[in-house]
Protein backbone atom coordinates (compact mmCIF):
# COMPACT_ATOMS: atom_id res chain seq x y z
CA UNK A 1 0.00 0.00 0.00
CA UNK A 2 1.37 3.41 -0.95
CA UNK A 3 1.37 6.35 1.43
CA UNK A 4 -1.11 8.09 -0.84
CA UNK A 5 -3.50 5.13 -0.71
CA UNK A 6 -3.14 4.97 3.08
CA UNK A 7 -3.90 8.67 3.49
CA UNK A 8 -6.88 8.50 1.14
CA UNK A 9 -8.30 5.48 2.96
CA UNK A 10 -7.92 7.00 6.42
CA UNK A 11 -9.29 10.39 5.37
CA UNK A 12 -12.20 8.69 3.62
CA UNK A 13 -13.12 6.68 6.73
CA UNK A 14 -12.96 9.67 9.05
CA UNK A 15 -14.86 11.88 6.62
CA UNK A 16 -17.71 9.38 6.57
CA UNK A 17 -17.70 8.38 10.23
CA UNK A 18 -16.56 11.53 12.06
CA UNK A 19 -17.33 14.49 9.78
CA UNK A 20 -17.76 17.12 12.51
CA UNK A 21 -14.94 16.40 14.97
CA UNK A 22 -14.30 19.30 17.36
CA UNK A 23 -12.21 20.17 20.39
CA UNK A 24 -13.37 18.70 23.69
CA UNK A 25 -12.20 21.77 25.61
CA UNK A 26 -15.03 23.97 26.88
CA UNK A 27 -14.74 27.65 25.99
CA UNK A 28 -16.88 30.65 25.03
CA UNK A 29 -14.33 33.22 23.84
CA UNK A 30 -10.90 33.19 22.17
CA UNK A 31 -9.35 34.15 25.52
CA UNK A 32 -10.99 31.19 27.26
CA UNK A 33 -9.75 28.82 24.56
CA UNK A 34 -6.25 30.23 24.86
CA UNK A 35 -6.28 29.66 28.61
CA UNK A 36 -7.77 26.17 28.26
CA UNK A 37 -5.19 25.10 25.69
CA UNK A 38 -2.36 26.46 27.83
CA UNK A 39 -3.67 24.48 30.79
CA UNK A 40 -4.10 21.31 28.70
CA UNK A 41 -0.36 20.83 28.15
CA UNK A 42 0.49 17.42 29.64
CA UNK A 43 -2.97 17.35 31.20
CA UNK A 44 -6.28 15.81 30.12
CA UNK A 45 -9.07 17.89 28.62
CA UNK A 46 -11.40 16.37 31.18
CA UNK A 47 -9.33 17.74 34.05
CA UNK A 48 -9.08 21.14 32.35
CA UNK A 49 -12.85 21.27 31.87
CA UNK A 50 -13.32 20.52 35.55
CA UNK A 51 -10.99 23.38 36.48
CA UNK A 52 -11.87 26.22 34.11
CA UNK A 53 -15.45 27.07 35.20
CA UNK A 54 -14.32 28.57 38.50
CA UNK A 55 -11.24 30.12 36.86
CA UNK A 56 -13.31 31.76 34.12
CA UNK A 57 -15.90 32.95 36.62
CA UNK A 58 -13.16 34.75 38.52
CA UNK A 59 -11.23 35.95 35.46
CA UNK A 60 -13.52 36.03 32.41
CA UNK A 61 -11.36 38.46 30.42
CA UNK A 62 -7.69 39.29 29.93
CA UNK A 63 -8.31 42.52 31.82
CA UNK A 64 -9.65 40.65 34.85
CA UNK A 65 -6.81 38.14 34.85
CA UNK A 66 -4.19 40.84 34.29
CA UNK A 67 -5.09 42.27 37.68
CA UNK A 68 -4.38 38.98 39.43
CA UNK A 69 -1.08 37.64 40.68
CA UNK A 70 0.25 34.19 39.79
CA UNK A 71 -0.43 33.16 43.39
CA UNK A 72 -4.09 34.17 43.07
CA UNK A 73 -4.49 32.28 39.80
CA UNK A 74 -2.74 29.25 41.29
CA UNK A 75 -5.57 28.74 43.76
CA UNK A 76 -7.89 27.88 40.86
CA UNK A 77 -5.60 25.52 38.94
CA UNK A 78 -3.87 23.47 41.65
CA UNK A 79 -5.30 20.23 40.24
CA UNK A 80 -3.71 20.90 36.84
CA UNK A 81 -0.27 19.54 35.97
CA UNK A 82 2.58 22.02 36.52
CA UNK A 83 0.28 24.57 38.18
CA UNK A 84 2.99 26.96 39.34
CA UNK A 85 4.52 27.55 35.93
CA UNK A 86 1.12 27.69 34.25
CA UNK A 87 -0.18 30.23 36.76
CA UNK A 88 2.86 32.41 36.12
CA UNK A 89 2.39 32.11 32.35
CA UNK A 90 -1.30 32.96 32.56
CA UNK A 91 -0.66 36.07 34.65
CA UNK A 92 2.06 37.29 32.27
CA UNK A 93 0.04 36.43 29.16
CA UNK A 94 -3.03 38.31 30.40
CA UNK A 95 -0.95 41.40 31.10
CA UNK A 96 0.74 41.18 27.72
CA UNK A 97 -2.62 40.85 25.95
CA UNK A 98 -3.81 44.03 27.67
CA UNK A 99 -0.61 46.00 27.22
CA UNK A 100 0.25 45.06 23.63
CA UNK A 101 -2.88 43.69 21.96
CA UNK A 102 -5.72 45.77 23.33
CA UNK A 103 -7.07 42.88 25.37
CA UNK A 104 -7.62 40.74 22.26
CA UNK A 105 -6.09 37.37 21.39
CA UNK A 106 -3.94 37.95 18.29
CA UNK A 107 -4.75 35.79 15.29
CA UNK A 108 -1.21 35.81 13.90
CA UNK A 109 0.76 32.70 14.83
CA UNK A 110 4.03 34.53 15.44
CA UNK A 111 2.30 37.06 17.67
CA UNK A 112 0.64 34.26 19.62
CA UNK A 113 3.98 32.59 20.19
CA UNK A 114 5.30 35.75 21.82
CA UNK A 115 2.91 35.15 24.70
CA UNK A 116 4.46 33.42 27.74
CA UNK A 117 3.71 29.71 27.74
CA UNK A 118 2.45 29.67 24.15
CA UNK A 119 4.36 27.50 21.70
CA UNK A 120 3.82 26.38 18.14
CA UNK A 121 1.28 23.69 19.02
CA UNK A 122 -0.88 26.03 21.09
CA UNK A 123 -0.77 28.70 18.38
CA UNK A 124 -1.75 26.12 15.75
CA UNK A 125 -4.63 24.84 17.89
CA UNK A 126 -6.06 28.35 18.16
CA UNK A 127 -5.53 28.87 14.44
CA UNK A 128 -7.35 25.66 13.56
CA UNK A 129 -10.21 25.99 16.05
CA UNK A 130 -10.87 29.74 15.99
CA UNK A 131 -9.94 30.72 12.44
CA UNK A 132 -10.12 27.40 10.55
CA UNK A 133 -6.51 27.75 9.47
CA UNK A 134 -5.01 24.99 7.34
CA UNK A 135 -2.51 23.91 9.99
CA UNK A 136 -1.87 20.65 11.84
CA UNK A 137 -1.22 21.01 15.58
CA UNK A 138 0.71 17.96 16.79
CA UNK A 139 0.33 16.75 20.36
CA UNK A 140 1.27 13.33 21.77
CA UNK A 141 -1.92 11.73 20.38
CA UNK A 142 -1.43 13.06 16.86
CA UNK A 143 2.27 12.14 16.93
CA UNK A 144 1.49 8.56 18.04
CA UNK A 145 -1.41 7.91 15.67
CA UNK A 146 0.43 9.36 12.68
CA UNK A 147 3.49 7.20 13.37
CA UNK A 148 1.54 3.99 14.02
CA UNK A 149 -0.74 4.27 11.03
CA UNK A 150 1.97 5.38 8.60
CA UNK A 151 0.50 8.81 7.97
CA UNK A 152 3.96 10.02 8.98
CA UNK A 153 7.19 8.29 8.07
CA UNK A 154 10.24 8.17 10.36
CA UNK A 155 9.27 11.51 11.92
CA UNK A 156 11.24 12.05 15.12
CA UNK A 157 9.80 15.38 16.22
CA UNK A 158 6.33 16.96 16.33
CA UNK A 159 7.48 19.50 13.73
CA UNK A 160 8.50 16.76 11.30
CA UNK A 161 5.13 15.06 11.81
CA UNK A 162 3.34 18.39 11.32
CA UNK A 163 5.09 19.07 8.02
CA UNK A 164 4.47 15.56 6.68
CA UNK A 165 0.78 15.63 7.57
CA UNK A 166 0.34 19.07 6.03
CA UNK A 167 1.84 17.73 2.78
CA UNK A 168 -0.06 14.46 2.73
CA UNK A 169 -3.56 15.37 3.89
CA UNK A 170 -6.00 17.60 1.96
CA UNK A 171 -5.26 21.13 3.13
CA UNK A 172 -8.91 22.11 3.58
CA UNK A 173 -9.40 19.17 5.97
CA UNK A 174 -6.41 19.87 8.22
CA UNK A 175 -8.35 21.72 10.98
CA UNK A 176 -10.76 18.78 11.24
CA UNK A 177 -8.11 16.10 10.71
CA UNK A 178 -6.31 17.45 13.76
CA UNK A 179 -9.35 16.51 15.86
CA UNK A 180 -9.76 13.17 14.09
CA UNK A 181 -6.30 12.09 15.12
CA UNK A 182 -6.51 13.48 18.66
CA UNK A 183 -9.83 11.77 19.39
CA UNK A 184 -8.70 8.54 17.76
CA UNK A 185 -5.55 8.53 19.86
CA UNK A 186 -7.47 9.40 23.01
CA UNK A 187 -10.14 6.69 22.74
CA UNK A 188 -8.99 4.01 20.28
CA UNK A 189 -5.31 4.15 19.36
CA UNK A 190 -4.25 4.55 22.98
CA UNK A 191 -0.63 4.61 24.09
CA UNK A 192 -1.02 1.30 25.89
CA UNK A 193 -3.08 -1.56 24.49
CA UNK A 194 -4.51 0.13 21.38
CA UNK A 195 -7.99 -1.14 20.56
CA UNK A 196 -7.15 -2.47 17.10
CA UNK A 197 -10.10 -4.88 17.05
CA UNK A 198 -12.57 -1.98 16.93
CA UNK A 199 -10.47 0.45 14.91
CA UNK A 200 -12.16 1.69 11.77
CA UNK A 201 -8.92 2.66 10.08
CA UNK A 202 -7.19 -0.68 10.75
CA UNK A 203 -7.32 -1.69 7.04
CA UNK A 204 -4.91 1.17 6.24
CA UNK A 205 -2.76 1.02 9.40
CA UNK A 206 0.89 -0.06 9.19
CA UNK A 207 0.95 -1.08 12.86
CA UNK A 208 -2.11 -3.29 12.46
CA UNK A 209 -0.67 -4.89 9.33
CA UNK A 210 2.59 -5.64 11.14
CA UNK A 211 0.69 -7.21 14.06
CA UNK A 212 -1.32 -9.35 11.67
CA UNK A 213 1.85 -10.56 9.90
CA UNK A 214 3.46 -11.41 13.23
CA UNK A 215 0.37 -13.33 14.32
CA UNK A 216 0.32 -15.34 11.07
CA UNK A 217 4.02 -16.16 11.40
CA UNK A 218 3.49 -17.34 14.97
CA UNK A 219 0.60 -19.53 13.90
CA UNK A 220 2.62 -21.00 11.04
CA UNK A 221 5.56 -21.73 13.32
CA UNK A 222 3.29 -23.36 15.87
CA UNK A 223 1.63 -25.53 13.23
CA UNK A 224 5.03 -26.52 11.80
CA UNK A 225 6.12 -27.88 15.18
CA UNK A 226 3.09 -30.13 15.50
Amino acid sequence: MTTKERCEGIVGWFSQNMPSAETELNYRTPFELLVAVMLSAQCTDRRVNMTTPALFAAYPTPQAMAGASAEEILRYIKSISYPNSKAAHLAKTARMLCEEYGGEVPSDSEQLQRLPGVGRKTANVLGAVLWNREVMPVDTHVFRVAARTGLSTNARTPLQTEKQLERRLPSHLLPTAHHWLILHGRYVCTARAPKCSRCGIAPWCKHYAACERAARQTTQQTNAKK
